[in-house]
């Protein structure tokens, strides 16, 4: 067995550290240099080195990075982009195409929603929303024969809904779809859908891959070769990936993952049971809290429950807004899974897209992404903030 196989092979921490890059032959670097270059030197006409020739195409410094994706999603190919949405737009355009169907969450992440009904709707895919963690519903939404995907987000954002992989994979399956899990919630540390039987798993590497809140990217894995050829032959066409600083950055940022995820959760657990006695919250919602319906199957198929917690202020509107006002320690602000704990309104901000639509998210609602500070001091902060 090669040193890299066996890095495959190895626990999830030394793939994330090792995978995808042997020390430069040359100088010895164990961390991959940035190629910061947008051409290459070929030995000849059609003489590649290494098979690069234009940045766009491949680069050094990001297939490090795809390679070691891959392998911590326990995947066959891996392919960066420049944002998520940039990564799910080259899905939808590589494996659908005009007049075709697939179905989505009824409670997806506003972006992926405002993608799929403002870009792909008017050039001919239509859609079906349906709840990801009610199998029937899902059933009944889909097409045979009709439907390309079936996209679900497990836990889903911002209501944490849990999807079974393996159920949703079978049925989407015996209708000759394939399965799309956003795995950005839960990261690969977390759970891997392609073990489960997904075909396609899509990242915003922004959030805990990255981890640090100072990079935008998303990634695309499979294990599929022929869909890894559909899927890197738009990559490469339509030209969304990103440059070498970004991939630095995200390749950083997954090295440690799985100490940064054993941290917001353990963080997560401490406030969710602060937020569960405190009068003036109503419901928690959180897949580790045993009253919560997806808690079995999320026990199933994640490591643990991951730093994400949404919770409905007693108050209603204004009070939800007032808390998301008040906080020190959580900074108000979009987007998740960095290393500082975010606080957020969704019917306002990340979900203010789909107000109006059936997907809808509560007025009173209000998402934390708790990050990896001190616990007593996120729990005093939120305990000022409520009062």
């Amino acid at each position: 067995m090669s040193e890299q196989e066996h890095r495959f092979k190895s626990g999830f921490e030394t793939r994330a550290i090792h995978a995808g890059y042997e020390p430069d032959p040359t100088t010895g670097a164990v961390i991959p240099p940035i190629y910061a270059t947008s051409t290459y030197k070929q030995d000849g006409v059609g003489g590649l080195r290494g098979g690069y020739e234009y940045s766009r195409s491949g680069n050094p410094t990001r297939t490090a990075l795809e390679g070691a994706l891959a392998a911590v999603e326990e995947g066959e190919r891996g392919f960066a982009f420049a944002s998520g949405l940039a990564a799910e737009d080259t899905i939808l355009r590589s494996l659908t195409q005009p007049g075709d169907h697939i179905v989505i969450p009824d409670d997806a992440y506003g972006g992926t929603f405002r993608l799929v009904d403002k870009v792909a709707r008017p050039w001919g895919l239509e859609h079906t929303p349906a709840p990801v963690h009610d199998v029937t519903k899902v059933a009944e939404a889909i097409r045979p024969g009709h439907t390309k995907l079936v996209w679900v987000e497990t836990p889903t954002n911002p209501l944490l809904n849990v999807a079974d992989i393996a159920a949703v994979a079978n049925l989407a399956h015996a209708a000759g779809a394939l399965l799309v899990v956003d795995n950005t919630f839960a990261s690969p540390y977390l759970q891997q859908p392609l073990t489960l039987g997904a075909d396609v798993v899509v990242h915003s590497t922004t959030k805990y891959v990255g981890g640090h809140s100072d990079v935008v990217g998303g990634a695309v894995v499979v294990k599929d070769l022929g869909l890894a050829e559909r899927i890197g032959f738009h990559q490469n066409a339509m030209g969304a990936v990103p440059g070498p600083f970004d991939v630095f950055l995200t390749h950083r940022g997954l090295k440690t993952l799985g100490v940064r995820m054993d941290r917001h959760c353990d963080n997560a657990e401490r406030i969710v049971d602060f937020l569960t006695a405190h009068p003036a919250v109503g419901d928690v919602i959180y897949p580790g809290l045993e009253t919560h319906p997806g808690h079995e199957v999320a026990q199933r198929q994640m490591k643990r429950f991951g730093g994400i917690i949404s919770f409905r202020a007693k108050g209603g509107l204004e009070h939800a807004l007032q808390v998301c006002s008040r906080t020190e320690v959580f900074t108000l602000g979009e987007s998740l899974g960095g290393v500082e704990s975010l606080i957020e309104h969704p019917g306002k901000m990340t979900h203010a897209s789909v107000a109006g639509t059936d997907l809808e998210v509560p007025a009173d609602l209000i998402r934390l992404s708790v990050g990896i500070e001190t616990a007593d001091d996120l729990i005093a902060d939120l305990e000022r903030a409520l009062d």
